[in-house]
């Protein structure tokens, strides 16, 4: 039986942009670093907000293969705060803070944003109205 989600793992391509994605993660998002392992290339850290939880591998861990993820999304009240930090900080936004409507049966209000992480990877931001 599934009691939720726990968390997304990232790998990244050197130590350089693995630092730069805890610098992203806890400075810019405010994650906390719950632990770390590792040391040089073989370094891993887990990361905490709230119910969010990250893992980072730098690159000489294997995560896993690559597959169909598409992008992360937070939850966060505060979608044009969270884009404005990312801004601030030099990150390329995707898709600027905009009003949705999902679902076509039943409907969920949204407010949501994108921009791309120092990996490459799309994050989303999301309040659901």
């Amino acid at each position: 039986m599934i009691n939720g989600f726990h968390h997304v793992a990232i790998k990244y391509e050197n130590g350089e942009m693995f630092e730069q994605a805890i610098s992203f993660y806890c400075g810019i998002l405010g994650f906390e670093e719950v632990l770390h392992w590792g040391e040089g290339e073989r370094r891993a850290i887990l990361l905490r907000s709230g119910d969010a939880v990250m893992e980072l591998f730098a690159s000489g861990r294997k995560a896993g293969t690559t597959g169909s993820i598409n992008h992360l999304t937070f939850a966060t009240a505060d979608v044009d705060g969270m884009i404005e930090k990312v801004r601030a900080a030099g990150y390329s936004i995707n898709v600027e803070p905009k009003d949705v409507i999902l679902g076509s049966e039943g409907q969920m209000p949204a407010r949501v944003a994108f921009c791309t992480g120092p990996g490459g990877e799309e994050i989303e931001f999301f309040y659901e109205k």
